[in-house]
């Protein structure tokens, strides 16, 4: 449980704050950086399904072990299940669309491609944040949780 927590959290914040920035500060093109963020985070967005599917799993378990009952509605659990409802709209809706604008170069020398890529862009942005947000969140209520334990 802790360790799928820790590979999406881990995950997101490294993309955010250490690749993303790097790329578009070393590659030569805004394009190549892109394309390699484009590929980055798909994988970023798989890890994340991925691992909340396995925190799900293992915190239901937890909790029946523990308690013997489920808490599927705890806010740890809605907390994870609107992180992975975030990130499969990023990597299921926006991202596609974004990919098909940039594959395009007429498109997206035109005003209206950028914008509407600008526009995305920033979506992709907020939902990203949003799933940080509220992983967040859940590290601080698993810690307390655990942290009730001893």
């Amino acid at each position: 449980m802790l360790l799928a927590l820790i590979v999406w959290i881990g995950g997101i914040i490294f993309f955010a704050f250490v690749l993303a920035p790097t790329l578009f500060s070393v590659l030569p093109t805004t394009k190549l950086a892109g394309d390699v963020v484009n590929a980055t985070l798909g994988k970023l967005h798989w890890m994340g399904l991925v691992s909340g599917v396995v925190f799900l799993i293992s915190s239901l378990f937890y909790n029946w072990q523990k308690h013997v009952q489920l808490r599927a509605f705890s806010a740890t659990h809605i907390f994870v299940v609107l992180m992975l409802v975030l990130t499969m709209v990023s990597q299921f809706e926006i991202t596609p669309r974004m990919r098909e604008l940039r594959s395009s170069p007429s498109i997206m020398d035109s005003s209206n491609g950028r914008a509407e890529f600008d526009r995305l862009h920033a979506w992709s942005t907020r939902l990203e944040g949003g799933v940080l947000f509220l992983g967040l969140g859940v590290v601080i209520l698993t810690a307390r949780r655990f942290g009730n334990n001893s």
